[in-house]
């Protein structure tokens, strides 16, 4: 009886249905006003070089033309699109239009993931699954490409799963959906694999009767969907470039982004989980066996890889919110509002916000955080003329970005799996001898590497390596003849 009269309640307020646009604008004001923090990756910095080099060659990259190690091998960018918009936006208002185009798509994912929850379920239980995935997403709600694929991601899989909870086959205008994301990231391959599981649980649940007839529309629907795929400058090389990345093993695990979860101390990551499985444990909260299958599947991604929480967090809600409202109640029909009152509403919402987003532009600056990045090193790096500096992975970016050829950088694709881990292993001294064999074997001038990390301290004990540049980010050793080690012990590197 209680939830009955809080349906009711919910269902007379006359702005009921407008809660994805209040959750939008909420979610990008707020990013608007924190907008540094987007820009805290200096990989957003390289992105907006490579998208600059696409406008201003009208081409897209076919092989490498940054680093000096790999240039001319083949390497293509799947995310050739979102690095043209970063471009083109940096190129006429600065740093506020990666920050206003990264916030616009963060404030429409949750505005439509709030659109998909809210049908089913009513508007306090949605608002408490978008604080949740909102906590789980923000460590990864960067200017970078996936950002501005996270709303297709969400139109697209929201799509497939409301066709599934009607029993029917998507609908074909979600296709050029799939388009448009195969050239925003790579990330659209996982588009294409959620559509065997969601096919399945769509049939699974169907009438015996209609159950061939269903699997094979939505095998039409799939097969168009990977045609769809190829709709991109690269044709289907772009759904192959995703093998290197998935074929990098080892590799992996180095980088910050791709690291399983650490449960060392409490995080978002854990909390959703606990209180998740607290629910369903007091509520007793039963799902369908695919969408059992399917919830797994994300949970296992986010505690393989760091980067998958986004996925969980935007993409969980949309698996559980139907047979979730089936249990616990869902939401009450809610009247509409008027076509011409919605129209001014959503105008005049408009309006304040582009008035707002130009006031606050104009009298904030926004500028990427540099605080870990060798901005000193490097501008003393160039002075030197020198075209084989060997590098520390995270500082491959800002070289890329300021027109010096790295050793490595975060395209780990390009370099393979051996390469990554034979450079993690010289900087961090695992194995010292990779250290020198790779210097040697790359006729390195100079080295230009974290100042605290193992590498630099163990060149200060080498004849030939004279330190020229220190702060408290970087250090750079130059490769000179006749230089003598400036701390004791001295380290020959020859000794066995």
């Amino acid at each position: 009886m209680t939830m009955s009269v809080a349906h009711t309640t919910e269902a007379a307020h006359p702005l009921r249905g407008l809660l994805p646009l209040w959750v939008g604008v909420a979610i990008y004001a707020l990013f608007l006003l924190a907008g540094n923090r987007l820009l805290i990756d200096p990989d957003t910095m390289w992105q907006i070089t490579v998208g600059q080099w696409i406008i201003d060659h009208r081409a897209v990259p076919e092989t490498d033309v940054y680093s000096f190690t790999m240039r001319g091998q083949p390497w293509i960018s799947t995310q050739w699109l979102a690095q043209v918009m970063y471009a083109k936006v940096f190129a006429m208002f600065g740093w506020s239009g990666p920050v206003v185009l990264a916030a616009s798509a963060i404030s429409a994912t949750f505005a439509l993931s709030t659109k998909f929850l809210n049908r089913h379920l009513s508007e306090s239980t949605t608002l408490v699954f978008i604080a949740a995935g909102l906590a789980l997403a923000v460590p990864h709600l960067l200017a970078r490409p996936h950002v501005l694929a996270l709303p297709v991601m969400v139109a697209w899989v929201g799509g497939m799963i409301s066709a599934a909870d009607r029993r029917a086959a998507p609908s074909l205008w979600l296709l050029p959906l799939m388009a448009l994301w195969a050239n925003l990231h790579g990330g659209f391959v996982f588009g294409l694999v959620l559509i065997a599981p969601v096919a399945i649980d769509a049939v699974w649940s169907a009438e015996a009767r209609s159950r061939k007839s269903l699997a094979l529309r939505w095998a039409a629907f799939g097969l168009a969907a990977l045609l769809t795929s190829f709709v991109t400058p690269y044709g289907w090389n772009a759904l192959l470039a995703s093998q290197k990345i998935l074929g990098l093993g080892a590799a992996l695990p180095l980088i910050m982004e791709w690291k399983p979860a650490d449960f060392g101390s409490l995080g978002a990551l854990e909390v959703c989980l606990l209180l998740g499985t607290g629910l369903a444990l007091y509520r007793g909260i039963k799902l369908p066996p695919v969408r059992i299958m399917l919830l797994l599947g994300l949970v296992h991604m986010a505690l393989a890889q760091g980067r998958a929480s986004e996925i969980l967090a935007l993409l969980a809600p949309l698996v559980l919110a139907a047979p979730l409202a089936r249990q616990i109640g869902g939401a009450a029909t809610a009247p509409s509002t008027a076509a011409p009152t919605r129209g001014v509403l959503f105008a005049g919402v408009a309006a304040a916000l582009l008035a707002g987003t130009v006031a606050w532009t104009s009298v904030h600056r926004f500028e990427p955080h540099t605080r870990g990045s060798p901005v000193a090193a490097v501008a003393a790096l160039k002075q030197l003329n020198l075209s084989r500096v060997f590098n520390d992975y995270d500082f491959g970016g800002y070289l890329i970005a300021n027109g010096v050829a790295p050793f490595i950088d975060g395209r780990t694709e390009l370099y393979g799996e051996k390469f990554f881990v034979d450079h993690n292993a010289a900087s961090g001294l695992m194995e010292p001898e990779n250290l020198f064999r790779l210097l040697e074997a790359y006729n390195i001038e100079a080295t230009l590497m974290r100042t605290q990390s193992a590498a630099t301290k163990l060149l200060d004990h080498v004849d030939g390596w004279q330190k020229i540049y220190s702060d408290d980010i970087a250090t750079i050793h130059l490769h000179k003849s006749g230089a003598v080690h400036t701390r004791e012990p001295a380290v020959d590197p020859k000794a066995k």
